[in-house]
């Protein structure tokens, strides 16, 4: 078997988890008979990560072509060490940071450092373009939570509040 259909049965079987944990969640005897329950979009999710991965799972592979410059024989173990691993891991550490500088710093600091830190990472030069849309980004998700859905981020670092 393919090393993708491998990668999405193992999807297919933490999608089977998240859907079953989704499913069998205790709801609290107010959100009976709401529109929206707190459940429904990881039911979703679950549902739709389950398709994708038997849709995967069960299309058949394509023979691999022998003209074809990129599958020279070599399987993906091999050509491993073609792989950039190095942005990989910055952008794993620039989440953890992201995570730890959220209640320091604040919601749209953090965010607005984090997103233009990323894209740098992945190879964006232009700081002229990238600081306003992050800036932009990070205030419109920050009023969407903060008025649309009602929850509390603190926008600005703890001293500013």
């Amino acid at each position: 078997m393919a090393l993708d259909k491998w990668i999405a049965a193992i999807f297919l079987v933490i999608s089977i988890a998240y859907g079953y944990t989704s499913f069998t969640y205790e709801l609290l005897p107010f959100e009976r008979y709401t529109v929206f329950l707190p459940n429904t979009l990881p039911n979703a999710l679950a549902i739709i990560a389950g398709l994708l991965c038997l849709m995967i799972i069960l299309t058949p592979t394509q023979p691999t072509d022998d003209t074809d410059p990129s599958s020279d024989g070599r399987g993906v173990m091999e050509r491993l060490k073609e792989f950039e691993v190095a942005p990989t891991v910055f952008l794993v550490i620039a989440m953890i940071g992201y995570a730890l500088a959220l209640r320091p710093i604040g919601f749209l600091a953090s965010t607005t450092i984090f997103l233009v830190a990323t894209g740098w990472i992945l190879g964006e030069r232009k700081l002229h373009i990238m600081i306003p849309i992050a800036v932009v980004a990070a205030g419109s998700i920050w009023y969407l939570v903060q008025q649309a859905l009602g929850l509390y981020l603190r926008p600005l670092p703890w001293f500013l509040m």
